[in-house]
């Protein structure tokens, strides 16, 4: 199994539950020796001496094709985890896009793609994207993703970016379910972390707040539970479905639009990434 982002908030948590249960897992991380000793911290404390480090830096898509090119064997469980949010300035991938809709969707969207391969050999994989309540914000921009006229909001870019993941697996579902690959798309609530540095904080009252491994529950199980064993495209929380909110809730941010599980959205998407990731090439 790969967490993308694995060596800190949740996906440590995340980490440590797969590898406890007995899973091979390999941490892509932008900064491997700060990973490896959480690496060496979960090996301990998990009696499994199968997890290691790959560097992978998502805002880059030569990092993802290096990651791509060196990765052997199949995957049974790609979860996209790594994330930005709410960057304070407008502020552009090497590829000239967005920084948080390059993070947090297209480099996950390059690495899912050329990871296709190998989560077909595993002949039942399951790929897990990270999403947020964030999505309920706001949808795709699709006339300007990159905030190129659009005046730059850093809420509004984290909102697209988790749209996106959530139509990442809606995109899945529709296109690799011969492969026998399934996906779906999860938010983990709201857990104190180094996401929200930009932010000031986590500002979400502390009876609504989750730690870390509650967090992270929901990943897990979307990743290794056979409670899940079938289920595509769909949108989780606390473990369970979501359900499709007709508009924003104005206390408790709970449930998922419509939009960010529309399959004309998806495959709009899917073509929107497809183009920007051949520009590249």
């Amino acid at each position: 199994m790969i967490v993308t982002g694995g060596a800190s908030g949740i996906g440590i948590e995340t980490t440590s539950a797969l590898a406890a249960a007995g899973a091979a897992v390999v941490i892509a991380a932008r900064r491997p020796d700060a990973a490896d000793e959480v690496a060496a911290d979960i090996r301990v404390r998990s009696a499994n001496h199968d997890v290691r480090v790959r560097q992978l830096d998502l805002a880059d898509l030569r990092s993802v094709g290096r990651f791509v090119d060196n990765w052997e064997g199949p995957v049974h469980a790609l979860i996209n985890n790594a994330g930005i949010m709410a960057l304070p300035d407008l502020q552009h991938s090497p590829q000239g896009w967005e920084m948080q809709f390059a993070t947090n969707f297209l480099g996950h969207f390059a690495l899912t793609l050329g990871l296709r391969r190998s989560l077909a050999q595993a002949q039942g994989a399951r790929v897990v994207s990270v999403s947020s309540s964030g999505s309920l914000f706001g949808p795709v921009f699709w006339d300007d993703p990159h905030f190129r006229f659009i005046p730059y909001d850093p809420l509004l870019a984290y909102a697209q970016s988790k749209t996106a993941c959530t139509l990442l697996s809606v995109g899945i579902k529709d296109r690799w379910a011969e492969d026998g690959i399934v996906s779906n798309a999860l938010n983990p609530g709201a857990i104190a972390t180094n996401l929200q540095r930009h932010t000031g904080g986590l500002r979400t009252p502390e009876h609504l707040r989750k730690t870390s491994e509650e967090g992270a529950a929901t990943s897990v199980l979307l990743a290794a539970s056979p409670l899940v064993e079938g289920m595509n495209g769909r949108y989780f929380e606390n473990c369970v479905e979501a359900p499709v909110v007709p508009s924003r809730p104005q206390s408790r941010l709970e449930g998922v639009a419509a939009y960010a599980l529309d399959s004309a959205n998806a495959q709009k998407l899917w073509e929107m990434g497809l183009g920007l990731l051949g520009e590249c090439k």
